[in-house]
């Protein structure tokens, strides 16, 4: 749904006003899965980029906040942490997430598989497409990540100060924090996605030859297109979609981390 609601330039087809409108009408008119496609490309990522993700995160967390307020809990350091940590993850998630995916999802894509996807863009674009938009990626991501973390670790310290084991202390942090970043982050993944697409409508309506690079040429194509609100095209979608994902990432990996470390301190006694 985020996908096709940053289209610039959308098929009449794929015209949506609302997140609502835009399920119904797709799954009345391209059938019940059409809404999960790309999701085994993504699933396919999540893992290692993750496992990635939360270790950095949390080796450098603890590190930098003994540098910049030993004993306690330093907002900058869980920012400069989370900044790191999107580094390792995006290197992993940018060509299957960001590009094949995005791909697939696009109305009337003419990729049917993910291997055909992968095929085709790199006969056509060269293996750099798979990493054109990692610098749009990381100049989106690493501010999403540092409001990320600083938010989510500031409704902790309100909700659970202790930081023991809590669900729905992890929960509602976890939403809160995603929905903040997502919606200050709008206008920079609405770039990225016009650098993935590489939407052809819209660079036609503009003369623009060949493929689209860089953040500076995405944002000017973004205005020239869509004004200022064209920056926020899909924002709805976008906060719905990252609410629920970073509540359910938090809350799964907390329980790991408690019983995990609760196993180990347990056949340690």
């Amino acid at each position: 749904l985020q996908t096709r609601m940053q289209s610039l330039q959308p098929d009449p087809k794929a015209q949506y006003r609302g997140v609502y409108e835009a399920l119904k009408k797709m799954v009345l008119t391209e059938g019940v899965w059409r809404p999960l496609r790309g999701m085994n490309v993504t699933m396919l990522g999540a893992g290692p980029a993750h496992a990635l993700y939360f270790a950095c995160y949390e080796k450098m967390k603890k590190s930098l906040s003994d540098i910049f307020q030993p004993g306690g809990n330093s907002h900058l350091a869980n920012g400069i942490a989370g900044s790191v940590a999107t580094l390792l993850h995006d290197a992993v998630m940018n060509p299957a997430e960001a590009v094949v995916k995005q791909r697939l999802q696009m109305y009337n894509s003419p990729y049917t598989t993910v291997l055909g996807c992968v095929r085709t863009v790199q006969r056509t674009e060269g293996l750099g497409a798979f990493y054109r938009s990692y610098t749009t990626q990381l100049t989106m991501n690493v501010p999403f990540q540092a409001i990320h973390f600083v938010t989510y670790e500031l409704v902790q310290e309100h909700l659970n100060p202790h930081r023991q084991y809590n669900p729905h202390s992890h929960i509602v942090a976890g939403a809160v924090a995603g929905a903040v970043a997502a919606a200050a982050t709008t206008p920079l993944d609405v770039c990225k996605t016009l650098l993935n697409t590489q939407e052809n409508t819209a660079l036609s309506s503009l003369k623009i030859r060949g493929h689209l690079s860089g953040m500076a040429n995405a944002f000017s194509t973004v205005y020239q297109l869509g004004g200022v609100p064209g920056f926020f095209k899909g924002v709805q979608a976008r906060v719905i979609y990252q609410m629920p994902s970073t509540a359910i990432a938090w809350s799964v990996y907390e329980f790991f981390k408690y019983f995990l470390t609760k196993h180990a301190l347990e056949k340690k006694s």
